[in-house]
């Protein structure tokens, strides 16, 4: 399973795991894939304290980090976060709010109390609020690749990234977006088929990958889109790809931080039980449907705002999720993708990085029969 971007990051297996959990992602480096922690719900200060946790559990291997910079949102231009999100607030419409509070109370999701701090609503969404993020990651040696989730980079953030000696990659949905990424110095082009969970495009990962791979080539290439198997990465390995970007089968492993609660969810899913929807970060984001996404799609119910005010707007909503997560499962935020009709058991990281490299050979091992 090895190929030229192993040797350049020093890894044993081409297997990029996307996850929010810290512990999963030193998992999956100990393991020999290569660990990449989303950074867009911490504060810088925590997520200084995520990633010195991480270094301090993760050996010698290295890891990465993900970041979101959309190539478009409300508010482009200002740097200040403070001003920023002031500015931002005064977007929100009561309406829109009085809406979210109506789910959840006809949902019986208990209010926060009050002493408990409140979740701060604009967080890693935009340059202003990433690029902090940017800075923390590039004082940690171990860190080797930084991701962008949502569009090119800019070009600054690029540059203070390649100076440092890191790797720069962004995903895309389309040939086109995968061009951009390229002529403006991305090192690695991560294409992800519509069936992955969170953001994506509409096309999906087998006429995707060949697509992006063919139109950046020589830039190496990372398939991604509701990976899960062994099979999968050889065909996509197959196709020209030099790794896989995994992300939702990392959701339900041992060392997740997901509750009973969202794990059965998970698990009782299959893979026609998942939707597109913009109801979270005013994005199209994969994820589990529910009375959360339905209602957002009911006549009569307000339109989705822009990123980054959807996902302020809805900022209560997810604190008060996370807080109750038994009571609010059916309008809990489950982002995940197709995959999740093969998630039905958890497993510990080592075990799943070895199913999936086993089935790999297996299928490499049929084809080489195939041509005997």
């Amino acid at each position: 399973m090895k190929t030229p971007l192993c040797d350049r990051l020093g890894i044993e297996f081409p297997i990029f795991a996307f996850t929010h959990c810290r512990d999963v992602v030193a998992a999956v480096s100990q393991a020999g894939g290569f660990g990449v922690l989303g950074a867009v719900g911490f504060s810088p200060e925590q997520l200084e304290i995520e990633l010195k946790w991480i270094d301090e559990h993760v050996g010698d291997k290295p890891y990465g980090v993900d970041i979101v910079i959309p190539g478009k949102y409300e508010g482009m231009g200002e740097m200040d976060p403070a001003k920023l999100e002031a500015e931002l607030k005064k977007m929100i419409p009561l309406q829109h709010r009085e809406f979210c509070a109506k789910i959840l109370a006809d949902h019986g999701v208990p209010e926060l109390p009050s002493d408990e701090p409140r979740r701060q609503e604009l967080l890693g969404w935009t340059q202003a609020t990433a690029t902090p993020q940017v800075d923390v990651s590039l004082r940690h040696e171990k860190v080797k690749l930084v991701a962008n989730a949502l569009g090119t980079p800019p070009k600054e953030v690029i540059d203070r990234i390649h100076q440092s000696g890191r790797l720069v990659a962004a995903l895309c949905g389309s040939a086109y977006q995968g061009k951009k990424h390229v002529a403006a110095g991305v090192d690695i082009v991560i294409a992800q088929g519509t069936e992955g969970g969170g953001h994506t495009g509409e096309i999906g990962s087998m006429v995707l990958w060949p697509e992006v791979i063919d139109a950046v080539a020589p830039v190496p290439v990372l398939a991604a889109g509701g990976i899960g198997r062994g099979r999968q990465i050889a065909a996509a390995l197959a196709m020209g790809a030099q790794g896989v970007w995994t992300g939702s089968i990392w959701l339900a492993v041992e060392e997740a931080e997901a509750s009973p609660s969202q794990l059965e969810s998970y698990f009782h899913a299959t893979s026609k039980d998942t939707v597109r929807s913009r109801s979270w970060t005013g994005k199209p984001a994969r994820m589990l449907r529910n009375d959360w996404t339905e209602a957002w799609e009911q006549p009569g119910a307000p339109k989705y705002l822009g990123m980054p005010l959807q996902g302020m707007l809805v900022a209560e909503a997810m604190s008060r999720v996370h807080r109750y997560p038994k009571a609010a499962q059916r309008v809990a935020f489950n982002p995940v993708g197709q995959i999740v009709g093969a998630m039905n058991d958890q497993r510990p990281v080592r075990e799943v990085i070895y199913d999936l490299v086993s089935e790999y050979v297996e299928s490499v091992e049929r084809l080489e029969k195939l041509q005997a």
